[in-house]
Parts: C-alpha cells; structure tokens; sequence
C-alpha cells in the first residue's frame, strides 16, 4: 500500500506525515524546535541548524512502522501564497523532501506553510470537501492573523487569498509577549489559557475595524498598565485572550457580511485555545481542528500531495 509524504519545517516544529487516502490513515510524526529559557522566539539560522539535526530522527520514526512505498513527495516551501513570501526555514523540508522524491523516482510538490494549516485543518475536521468550492478560513498563528477567502485552483489545488488581517501585532506574537511578561515559558500559548481558566473578570473589547483588519499592538501594552497596576496574573492572561476573541469576531463578522454566508474553519497554533474555540464556535459555528491538525503540521502537506 502506497503513501503521500509531506514535510514542513516552520519556524518552530519540524514535521513529517505520510498519508493513504484509500484508508484515510494519517501518520504524522513532528518536533518542537529548542527555544532556550527566556527568549521570545528563534532567528532563522537557529531554526534551519535544529531543522536538519532533527529531520533525519523524525524520518526514521515516521519510516520505522510505515509502508516505504510513496507515490508523490510534498512540502511547504514558503509561508503564504503572497507574492514575496519567504522564509529560509521552510528550503530545509523542502529541500530534503525533493531529494527524497528524486530518489524514490516519484513526483514532488510544492505549497505553502499556509495551504497546508488549511488542508490539515479541514482533515481534521472531515470537510476535505469544501475544498471544491470557496470558503473561508482564518490562520492565526505567532507570524499570522490572516482571514483568507480559498477558492479551488486547478494546480495550486486550493487558492488562500488574504482578504483580512493584523495591521500590526499578530495575534501569537501577542499571547508570546503577554506570556514573556507573566514568566511563563515560550511558546506561551497553553500556559497563558490555563491561567486564564482561573480569572473570573468579564472583558467585551470592542475593535475598530479598517477594511477588514484590527490593531492588536495597544492590547500589549494594556496588559503590561494592568500588570505593573497589580492585576492578577491569571486576570492579565484572561484579559489577553478576550481580545485575540474580539478581533477574530470582528473579523468574522466582516467577512460574513462582505463574501456572504460560507463556510468558515479556524486554523492556527492559536486556534487551539479552548477559550476561544467555545466562544467562537457559539457565535458562527465554524469548524475548528483538533489540535494536532491546528498546530504546525506536515499532516496537511501530504493531503495536498495526495491530491495534486
């Protein structure tokens, strides 16, 4: 029985899946990139370095229990579909993913960090079919607030058009600063929500909209007024996520009220916040991923591959 492979080396998890579309069986193996105590992020040589020390491991896990039989090979070379994106983390994967397409003699492939976050969202969520017809789909992570409209593309597979965002602050790189401020570990995504699950203040930001897009950069600084002020932690924390929710509602509401009533599905490291997920959920109904198809993931990657 043959296989999809995808890889994608982001800037903080290296990821390898291989994918059987006949059984729907997807078997993802993935790594967190070392980020050392008190620094908010990795510069991109720390990130490729780790990628290429890692790949190898993960590709021995992935192969060890696996079918060694690939009909096409895929990978995320680049962030999003817009013109000039780039990132050199992103060559190692896809680099490595070519190498290994030449030697098994099969096809290999090309995407973006972004299609595969959607791919792996509607996975992971049983609506693969929407892929056949516009929809719409938010990718919020620590270097994204993007709403996109995706739309079938005959080579591309799905089109993501960014239609939405942060002006300034993306909605991770928020959550990680408000983290850094509370001593909390990076990435602070899962630490901040269960210090928010002990606030009991009631937050309703209210965001100005331009064509679309918010300003998350002033909520810094609120939470940095309200801390030096002796607010709780767990209140800071609370008082961080109810504003990531609000801009994300805003940005549904406009998308709603501009592309019309499609259907829409959450993608991101952040959308896997339970927080946001209830609220969201109650108020649109959207499709959120498990987690594992939220997060960085190769997972999406070997669908797309599976599919060109």
């Amino acid at each position: 029985m043959s296989a999809y492979l995808g890889f994608d080396t982001s800037n903080y998890t290296t990821s390898i899946a291989g994918y059987h579309p006949q059984t729907d069986r997807m078997c993802q193996i993935k790594k967190l990139l070392t980020v050392k105590e008190g620094e908010k992020g990795l510069r991109q040589n720390d990130a490729v370095f780790q990628h290429i020390r890692q790949l190898p491991e993960l590709a021995e896990q992935l192969l060890s229990g696996y079918p060694r039989i690939a009909k096409a090979v895929g990978a995320s070379d680049r962030p999003t579909q817009q013109e000039g994106s780039y990132m050199p983390c992103f060559l190692i994967g896809a680099s490595t993913a070519q190498t290994v397409a030449a030697l098994l003699g099969v096809p290999f492939h090309r995407f973006t960090h972004q299609q595969g976050h959607v791919a792996a969202a509607l996975y992971g969520t049983k609506h693969l079919d929407w892929m056949d017809k516009p929809f719409l789909a938010f990718h919020v992570s620590g270097g994204t607030t993007d709403a996109l409209l995706v739309e079938p593309d005959a080579e591309e597979i799905i089109r993501c058009r960014l239609v939405a965002g942060s002006l300034d602050l993306k909605a991770g790189q928020l959550v990680d600063r408000v983290g850094g401020m509370l001593g909390l570990r990076f990435p602070a995504g899962p630490a901040l929500e269960q210090l928010a699950l002990q606030a009991s203040g009631t937050y309703r930001p209210r965001f100005k909209l331009e064509n679309g897009c918010v300003h998350l950069s002033g909520v810094e600084n609120q939470c940095r007024r309200m801390l030096d002020d002796g607010a709780p932690a767990c209140e800071v924390a609370l008082f961080c996520l109810m504003n990531v929710h609000a801009a994300v509602q805003e940005m549904t509401k406009y998308l709603l009220h501009t592309y019309g009533d499609l259907p829409i599905v959450y993608a991101g490291g952040v959308m896997s916040n339970t927080i946001l997920k209830e609220k969201l959920t109650a108020e649109f109904g959207g499709a959120f991923a498990p987690p594992v198809y939220s997060a960085d993931n190769a997972a999406g990657i070997a669908v797309l591959t599976s599919m060109r």
